[in-house]
């Protein structure tokens, strides 16, 4: 099972990399986030994490994953989560 879709500024293909590229210097930072699958796959991504732990959290210096769509936008109706961008295959 592989990533649909990485979200990165690192990356060329990144939307924003030109942005990224004369804001940050040296790096481009730790977070990711990719798509995979949909709500269906959740199951097995989450399942096959390894390094990670799911947490909500950015704030601390773990290695976490989370799922926005069941988590941090729980609340948010699907319909504006999608326009946001805040698939069920998107994981951070």
């Amino acid at each position: 099972m592989g990533a649909d879709r990485v979200h990165y500024p690192g990356l060329e293909s990144h939307p924003q990399h030109a942005l990224a590229k004369r804001q940050m210097s040296g790096a481009f930072g730790g977070m990711i986030s990719v798509e995979t699958g949909s709500e269906g796959q959740r199951g097995k991504v989450l399942g096959r994490v390894k390094v990670f732990s799911l947490a909500e959290s950015l704030g601390g210096v773990e290695s976490l994953i989370s799922h926005p769509a069941s988590m941090t936008h729980a609340s948010v109706e699907p319909d504006r989560r999608a326009a946001l961008g805040v698939t069920e295959g998107l994981y951070g």
